[in-house]
């Protein structure tokens, strides 16, 4: 008993020293890209992570977290701590399973479809409420990752400018998997011209507040890059246990 006592309070400070790290790597990121770290949005991604470590990193100050599975997110829903950060969903989400998490997100970050936005529009007018969302960008163009091709994202705009259901506040991506830094600077530069030609557009219903790119391995390459939110899991939480 002792062991395993010992054991979590060796992973809460490994949390405590990992939380502190990512805010100054994202500080000094900032810095270099001429932002400050309150533009900068830093979000948890806690797949399969337990509540009891996800809430000790709230405490810490982390104010938004993030989940991949819907089973996963209802599964912990009862044990956030809500009343201090903001829930959102930010893996890939089928249209059937859109009604089991309107009303308990913030934020629905990976919708690529009009069936998606559609299907969450209704569910969000018969809750009485309006969903944010972002929309996700293959931007590698890879056949095995969800996401609209960057051609198709002014239609895709068009479409859901017009949903009463849903709020557009930006973009996200997921890139390939980059050999270096430089590689990783370009599709994270294309996401932002992207960013940057449908926010002066200036389209009804369609807010460009975020761009959400970068996790652990490339975080600090995206903020020098313009993302104003970066989603990182395992360089807080430690290694995915995956089970």
């Amino acid at each position: 008993m002792q062991e395993k006592l010992s054991s979590s309070q060796q992973k809460l400070n490994d949390i405590n020293y990992n939380y502190r790290k990512i805010e100054e790597n994202i500080a000094n990121a900032a810095l270099i890209s001429g932002r400050t770290r309150d533009d900068i949005t830093f979000l948890a991604a806690t797949k399969t992570v337990d509540v009891e470590y996800i809430n000790y990193a709230v405490s810490l100050g982390l104010r938004y977290i993030g989940e991949n599975k819907v089973q996963e997110l209802l599964s912990k829903y009862e044990g956030y701590a809500l009343d201090k950060c903001s829930l959102q969903f930010i893996g890939h989400l089928q249209s059937n399973k859109v009604r089991q998490i309107v009303g308990k997100v913030d934020m629905i970050q990976s919708v690529d479809s009009v069936r998606l936005a559609d299907e969450i529009s209704k569910q969000s007018l018969k809750h009485g409420i309006k969903t944010d969302i972002l929309l996700e960008v293959n931007i590698g163009r890879e056949e095995s990752k969800s996401g609209v091709f960057p051609e198709k994202l002014d239609e895709l705009c068009g479409y859901v400018s017009t949903l009463e259901g849903i709020k557009v506040r930006g973009l996200m991506t997921i890139p390939p998997i980059c050999a270096d830094s430089a590689e990783a600077a370009g599709y994270f530069s294309g996401m932002y011209k992207l960013f940057i030609d449908i926010k002066g557009k200036n389209m009804d219903n369609i807010s460009m507040d975020y761009l959400s790119m970068g996790m652990s391995s490339d975080y600090e390459e995206a903020i020098k890059c313009g993302a104003n939110m970066v989603r990182i899991g395992s360089s807080l939480f430690g290694e995915r246990i995956y089970r």
